[in-house]
C-alpha cells in the first residue's frame, strides 16, 4: 500500500474509532439523561402509551385514563374534582410534562420503575396489557373538600397535618386550575394551558407550599416556645413587666398595641389579645440567636419535602436587634409557607414532638401488592413536653376567651387550641393584610389534626373588616370538624 492509501486507511480507521466512542457515548455514558431528557418525545409517547396507575385518597381513585383517541398518545389523564386535587396532584400532560406527585411518582403510575419489573416480565408472558401502580396518600377527602369549600372564591390556602403522625390531611391552594383541561396534545389543550399562564392571579401557583408570607402574629407561638424553653418565662400568667411604650431597639419608635391591657401582661394574657409590645420584648431578651435556634427546630431556614418539594420559610439570623424584635411578632423579613405554621401547630399539638410531614402513605403494584410503605418520622423536639403544655393551655385561652372563638367547635371532649394574625406587608404596610389562622382540635386520646389557613386576598372584604380571627378561623373550624367527623 503506498503512502497516500495508508494515510486515507489511517484517516478512515480514525474516524470509525471515533463513531464508535460516540455511539457508546450516546448508549451508554448519556442515556438516562437522553432518555429523561423534556424535548424527546419518544419518553412522552410511552408515557401515555399505557393507562397510568391512580392516586388514591380514602380508598377511591381521584385520577384516571381514557382513550385520546392520538395516533402517538394513546391514553389522556383525567382528574376528579381536579381543582380541589390540583395541589395534591399536580399534572399530568401529553403537551407540558407533569408537575408534584404525577412527576415524582412517574415510574410507579407508568409501570417503569424498576420495582415493577416482575410485573412487567409477567404481563409479556401473559399477554396482559402493561399497566402502572398507585400511589395512596394521607390525604383525608372530607378534609379537602371542608378546605377547598372555606377558601371558595377567596386566594389563600390550608394545610392539615395529623400531629401524631405527620401525615397531611388536607393540602389546599386558591384560586385552582383543572389539570384535565391541558391533558391533552389538542389545540383546545394549549388553548387552557395558554390561559392559565397569562392568568394574573396564578391560578398554577401552589400557595400552600410553594409561597411564602409574613405571618403576622401567628408567629408569636413560636417567640412564646422560646420564651419558655430559654427560662425567660416559666410563669405564663406572671407579669412580664413590660412598658406600654416599650420602644423598638436601636429606635426611637414605640411599639404599637392594637388593644389595651398589653403593659405587664402576662404570657398567658398576652397571646390572647396578641400584644406586640410583650413579644418583641421577648424577642429581644431571647436574643436573635436563640429565637433563630427555634423557629430551625420547628423547620424554618430549610425546604421541606413532602416528597413534593416545599419553599424554605425564613427567619433572619443576622437581624440586629430592632430586627429581631420585629421579627419576633412575624415582620420584618420573617415570611412563611402555610404547611410551615401547620408543622409549628401540629409539634405544640402533640406535646412538643415534630413529625416530619408527608402526605403519601404507601406505593402498590398493579396487583396491589405494598411496594413501599411510609412510616412515621420524628424530625425534632422543638419544646418539652411540659412547655408544649402550657403553649397549649395559652393557645386554648385564645380560643375559649380571645380572638379565635369562631373556631372553637363546641362539642364534648374536644379542646380547641388557636391563635390569630392579621400580617401587614407592602411599603409601609400599604396593601391588603394577610388573615392568618392556626389551631388543633384536641380529646382525651390526643389530637387528631392541627390546621393552618390563610386568607391573602377575601373577594367583597374591606381591608379593615380583614382579620384572622374573622376569615381564616371558620375554615380552620370546618377542617378539623371534618376530620374529627370521619373518625367516628
Amino acid at each position: 500500500m503506498n503512502k497516500p492509501l495508508r494515510r486515507v486507511a489511517i484517516f478512515c480507521g480514525l474516524l470509525v474509532l471515533a463513531l464508535l466512542l460516540r455511539d457508546n457515548w450516546l448508549q451508554f455514558v448519556r442515556a438516562d439523561e437522553l432518555n429523561a431528557h423534556p424535548k424527546n418525545r419518544r419518553v412522552q409517547i410511552e408515557r401515555y402509551s399505557n393507562e397510568r396507575g391512580n392516586i388514591i385518597v380514602d380508598g377511591k381513585p381521584i385520577t384516571g385514563s381514557v382513550d385520546s383517541e392520538d395516533e402517538y398518545y394513546k391514553f389522556k389523564r383525567t382528574y376528579v374534582d381536579g381543582p380541589m386535587w390540583a395541589p395534591v396532584t399536580g399534572f399530568a400532560s401529553q403537551a407540558y410534562d407533569a408537575t408534584q406527585i404525577e412527576k415524582i411518582e412517574d415510574g410507579i403510575l407508568t409501570g417503569n420503575d424498576d420495582r415493577l419489573f416482575f410485573d412487567r416480565t409477567l404481563a409479556m408472558f401473559t399477554g396482559e396489557q402493561k399497566k402502572g401502580g398507585d400511589v395512596v396518600t394521607t390525604l383525608n377527602g372530607a378534609a379537602q373538600k371542608a378546605a377547598f369549600k372555606g377558601l371558595g372564591n377567596n386566594t389563600g390556602a390550608v394545610v392539615a397535618i395529623e400531629p401524631s403522625t405527620g401525615k397531611i390531611l388536607a393540602l389546599a391552594s386558591t384560586p385552582s386550575y383543572d389539570p384535565s383541561s391541558f391533558a391533552g396534545y389538542s389545540g383546545k389543550d394549549e388553548k387552557a394551558w395558554v390561559a392559565l399562564e397569562k392568568n394574573k392571579n396564578k391560578p398554577k401557583l401552589n400557595r400552600a407550599i410553594r409561597e411564602i408570607y409574613p405571618p403576622g402574629s401567628v408567629f408569636k407561638v413560636v417567640t412564646a416556645a422560646a420564651a419558655l424553653e430559654s427560662g425567660k418565662v416559666t410563669d405564663i400568667d406572671a407579669a412580664t413587666e413590660t412598658p406600654e411604650g416599650w420602644k423598638i431597639p436601636l429606635s426611637t419608635k414605640p411599639m404599637k398595641n392594637h388593644s389595651g391591657g398589653c403593659a405587664n401582661a402576662s404570657l398567658n394574657e398576652a397571646l390572647r389579645i396578641s400584644c406586640n409590645s410583650v413579644f418583641a420584648k421577648l424577642g429581644d431578651d431571647v436574643g436573635v440567636e436563640k429565637m433563630n435556634e427555634m423557629a430551625e427546630k420547628f423547620g424554618f431556614n430549610a425546604e421541606q419535602f413532602t416528597p413534593v418539594r416545599s419553599a424554605a420559610s425564613v427567619y433572619d439570623k443576622k437581624a440586629d436587634r430592632g430586627g429581631n424584635a420585629l421579627s419576633s411578632i412575624g415582620q420584618f423579613n420573617t415570611a412563611t409557607t402555610p404547611l410551615q405554621m401547620a408543622m409549628v401547630t401540629a409539634a405544640i399539638a402533640n406535646d412538643g414532638k415534630l413529625m416530619k410531614p408527608y402526605m403519601i402513605d404507601q406505593l402498590r403494584a398493579p396487583n396491589l401488592d405494598v411496594i413501599k410503605q411510609n412510616e412515621p418520622e420524628e424530625m425534632s423536639q422543638p419544646v418539652s413536653p411540659e412547655n408544649a403544655q402550657k403553649l397549649q393551655a395559652m393557645m386554648e385561652n385564645v380560643v375559649s376567651n380571645g380572638t379565635g372563638g369562631r373556631a372553637d367547635l363546641n362539642m364534648d371532649g374536644v379542646k380547641v387550641g388557636g391563635k390569630t394574625g392579621t400580617a401587614q406587608h407592602g411599603e409601609k404596610n400599604a396593601k391588603r393584610p394577610y388573615a392568618w389562622f392556626i389551631s388543633y382540635a384536641k380529646t382525651d386520646q390526643g389530637s387528631p389534626v392541627a390546621v393552618a389557613v390563610i386568607v391573602e386576598d377575601a373577594e367583597g372584604v374591606g381591608r379593615e373588616d380583614i382579620s384572622g380571627g374573622g376569615l381564616a378561623a371558620p375554615i380552620a373550624k370546618a377542617v378539623m370538624k371534618a376530620v374529627l367527623k370521619s373518625r367516628g
